[in-house]
């Protein structure tokens, strides 16, 4: 595996239960594959900034 996909891998293992179970459920949800395809984009992203969750605002507790 990649450095750069082991360290979203570890971003999203980092992220509570309950946002890993949203964003898959919300991915898999979708009907077309575009609309997945662009949930997991954004769902990346999200997790390469680490700032946000769904489109909000997020900080991770220290």
């Amino acid at each position: 595996m990649s450095r750069k996909l082991l360290k979203l891998k570890g971003a999203f293992d980092l992220r509570p239960w309950y946002q890993r179970n949203d964003y898959l459920g919300w991915i898999m949800r979708a009907k077309r594959d575009a609309t997945k395809v662009r949930r997991l984009q954004q769902m990346l992203d999200e997790l390469r900034a680490g700032d946000a969750y769904m489109n909000m605002a997020w900080r991770p507790r220290r």
